[in-house]
């Protein structure tokens, strides 16, 4: 039996190299909407971050995000993240 492959994807704060299942994307879409991808299915230019505090400081301080998605990044989406990630801490 064949072993499936695992896609792997890059955190855009830490840039280490994780399974696409444990991140979280943000994706920006042809109309210039940005919006969180909790699917991984959205169509559009994606980007993905560890469900970390550490990364979400990072990227929102350095604007990492909204240079990789080539769109400013609305402050709903960082409260949002910031949700999502306390969600999973516990």
């Amino acid at each position: 039996m064949r072993k499936k492959k695992i896609p792997m994807r890059k955190c855009v704060a830490c840039n280490e190299n994780k399974p696409k299942k444990e991140l979280i994307r943000v994706v920006r879409n042809t109309e210039g909407v940005v919006q969180v991808d909790l699917t991984g299915r959205v169509n559009g230019r994606g980007a993905y971050i560890c469900p970390d505090l550490d990364c979400l400081e990072q990227v929102k301080k350095s604007k990492r995000l909204s240079k990789t998605l080539e769109i400013e990044v609305p402050d709903e989406i960082f409260d949002q993240l910031y949700d999502i990630i306390k969600s999973r801490e516990e």
